[in-house]
């Protein structure tokens, strides 16, 4: 039996429930919101035809050292989500450390055993319509560290 992110089954189960929601729109002052049903706001998103054609991976810059701090995106997410911080030496280079992986409940030593990806892969948001994102929110969404872990 395939296991899905916790986060999977909880977003199933306030839409089948008919969950309410805090919706706020971008173009809206910080302080105003909407509540309207998950199921409702997940049904209101737009649907559309997947297009692959053009997608490179290079599209997308990523890995940038968005804060000048010597670290890369990768590095900051390591640094970030280790539970035994690495030793940081020269210009970011990580050795040592630990992760925790809550997808299969195993710990990881060391930076080299791990893969950083995004919880959307870049080739899905191309196909979703990143195709038609300017370079820069491209680069914006591939190196997006704004998202806290659970």
């Amino acid at each position: 039996m395939k296991r899905f992110p916790a986060i999977v089954a909880l977003v199933f189960a306030a839409c089948t429930a008919g969950i309410p929601i805090q919706a706020q729109a971008a173009s809206s002052p910080a302080t105003a919101t909407t509540v309207i049903l998950l199921r409702d706001a997940v049904e209101a998103l737009p649907v559309a035809d997947e297009q692959r054609e053009g997608y490179d991976r290079d599209l997308f810059k990523h890995w940038v050292d968005a804060d000048h701090d010597g670290c890369n995106t990768r590095a900051e997410v390591l640094l970030a989500e280790a539970v035994q911080a690495p030793e940081v030496a020269g210009r970011c280079t990580l050795a040592g450390g630990r992760w925790y992986s809550y997808y299969d409940d195993v710990y990881v030593d060391g930076p080299r055993g791990l893969d950083i990806d995004h919880m959307v892969p870049l080739a899905e948001a191309w196909d979703s319509g990143a195709f038609d994102w300017s370079p820069q929110r491209r680069q914006n969404y591939a190196k997006d560290l704004d998202e806290p872990v659970a």
